[in-house]
């Protein structure tokens, strides 16, 4: 309706894509904005409503329709993987790629890669839900050649000097680290705190992020109504970017009663400027709030 369909997000992070809820039509929105699905690497599935996942049967299948060899690992209810089994049962399907379900009982870390994290946490939404953070990894330091060669620090240190380490000449010298390094930009992080009630206890989860999405479901002439439904309302959801100390703020999932959207970001940027709406197809490029390059975000 009003040209909005449910909820899907991908992450590009650097070379591999995570997939944040799946709703219906997924996979045709993903068709028509050319993302490279065979990327898709992690699934992250926040709580069993079907504008959040029943998109994801079909995806799955489709992996195998393309002679998928690469693992997939997805992350949700517990409850999600006997669903998926039934249907799969039924039809008779056989997927051509392994699926790593893990299943969410407790707020924790749950990749650990080379340069991202991710870690979930929950939410207050009508049933089990479940909100997630990505952060890059701190990268190491930024070696300056020719200081170190002034400095007669040999090459076969450099590894260390990116760990942050004094190097001790043969004499007992010392050439202090940021003497011939430099600091690389700070890491960065999305926090993705999917359908909520307002509850000011979740800006302890997504702290410092520089892009929060945050659900914006009514707006705050329905606050009343949003808490009853445990949704938030535009307002609310600035209220919490500022309680987190957010660099930035994505909002979305707007009830299909309001065909114009654009009072929603007023109603945000009252209370916190740097909001954005989450459109069809938009991307969202985290260094356009701070230098570096980090994971955009598609809607």
């Amino acid at each position: 309706m009003h040209e909005r369909h449910p909820t899907c997000q991908v992450i590009t992070a650097d070379d591999e894509l995570f997939l944040l809820d799946c709703g219906e039509g997924a996979q045709e929105q993903m068709n028509r904005f050319k993302i490279r699905r065979s990327r898709i690497s992690h699934i992250f599935i926040s709580h069993l409503h079907g504008d959040h996942y029943l998109g994801l049967p079909g995806l799955l299948n489709s992996f195998s329709l393309t002679s998928r060899k690469d693992p997939v690992h997805l992350y949700g209810p517990a409850a999600l993987m006997p669903i998926l089994d039934l249907m799969f049962e039924a039809a008779q399907a056989n997927l051509s790629y392994p699926l790593h379900f893990h299943a969410l009982e407790e707020e924790k870390q749950l990749v650990d890669g080379k340069k991202f994290t991710v870690t979930c946490f929950r939410v207050f939404h009508r049933i089990e839900c479940w909100g997630f953070v990505i952060r890059e990894k701190e990268k190491p330091r930024k070696i300056d050649p020719d200081r170190a060669d002034d400095l007669d620090v040999p090459t076969s240190f450099y590894p260390s000097l990116k760990e942050g380490l004094d190097y001790v000449h043969p004499s007992g010298r010392v050439v202090k680290n940021e003497w011939v390094t430099k600091s690389s930009n700070p890491p960065r992080s999305y926090g993705y705190c999917a359908d909520t009630r307002f509850d000011l206890s979740i800006a302890e989860k997504v702290i410092g992020c520089n892009l929060i999405y945050h659900e914006a479901t009514y707006l705050d002439d329905l606050r009343e109504k949003a808490a009853e439904r445990f949704h938030s309302t535009a307002r609310q959801a600035a209220e919490l970017a500022q309680a987190a100390r957010a660099k930035s703020l994505l909002i979305g999932h707007f009830s299909s009663k309001y065909e114009d959207i654009s009072p929603f970001l007023e109603e945000a940027r009252y209370s916190f400027q740097n909001t954005e709406l989450a459109k069809e197809g938009v991307t969202f490029l985290i260094e356009h709030f701070q230098e570096g390059h980090f994971p955009e975000v598609r809607g």
